[in-house]
């Protein structure tokens, strides 16, 4: 099995996914499997920095430019501190969130342009992608009424946007996924968290064994 890949989790907001991406390593962690779990906008100090800024939910004057540009700069950063050194050394890499996310929200839901928001992280990231996407589907009013029923979440800046705003979001993903449909890999997650959990688990144990 090859073990540097890089693999990304996305989603909208409740979709689950950091809940099942933590599963996922802890799974793999008992089958020995060398794992790096991390996150984005964050996984490292001054990522972190950038996010408190981004997610705070007192910034509501932020402009798109500006919010699509602080992801870039956090993405940068994180990208070749924490993934790239883990990627050398022969680490397969979990993320929750990468470059989809801008290219979904800020390029489309916010009404940017997936092609400009692609060209700011191409420059960010060295046009290096993801090796394999998991998209968690969801139907916003869902994701966010789960928001709402877990007080103990992490509130942000994007889960009090409107209801319109989450469909386009949702919309976003599914025009970026028809643009790479080779390395995104759809899933419900309108489910029990155990049946989203295997079906997350089959894709990527399927992905790894053809990567042998």
């Amino acid at each position: 099995m090859k073990r540097n890949l890089f693999i990304t989790f996305e989603g909208p907001e409740g979709a689950g996914k950091s809940t099942v991406l933590q599963k996922i390593v802890e799974r793999m962690q008992t089958q020995n499997i060398d794992v790096l779990s991390t996150r984005e906008p964050g996984g490292i100090e001054i990522a972190e920095k950038i996010r408190e800024v981004i997610l705070n939910p007192a910034h509501t004057a932020m402009d798109e430019r500006t919010e699509a540009l602080l992801y870039a700069a956090a993405r940068s950063q994180h990208f070749y501190e924490k993934v790239i050194p883990a990627l050398h050394q022969g680490q397969l890499v979990l993320c929750d969130r990468f470059i989809d996310s801008s290219l979904a929200y800020q390029g489309h839901a916010r009404g940017i342009g997936i092609d400009e928001v692609l060209a700011i992280n191409e420059f960010a990231i060295g046009k290096r992608m993801p090796d394999l996407t998991v998209l968690f589907d969801l139907e916003p009013s869902v994701g966010l009424a789960r928001i709402q029923a877990h007080s103990s979440r992490e509130v942000n800046r994007l889960d009090v946007e409107s209801l319109a705003f989450h469909k386009r979001v949702r919309e976003g993903y599914h025009i970026v996924m028809n643009r790479y449909p080779d390395r995104i890999k759809l899933v419900n997650a309108d489910q029990h968290l155990d049946q989203v959990v295997e079906n997350v688990w089959d894709i990527l144990t399927n992905f790894l064994n053809e990567k042998k």
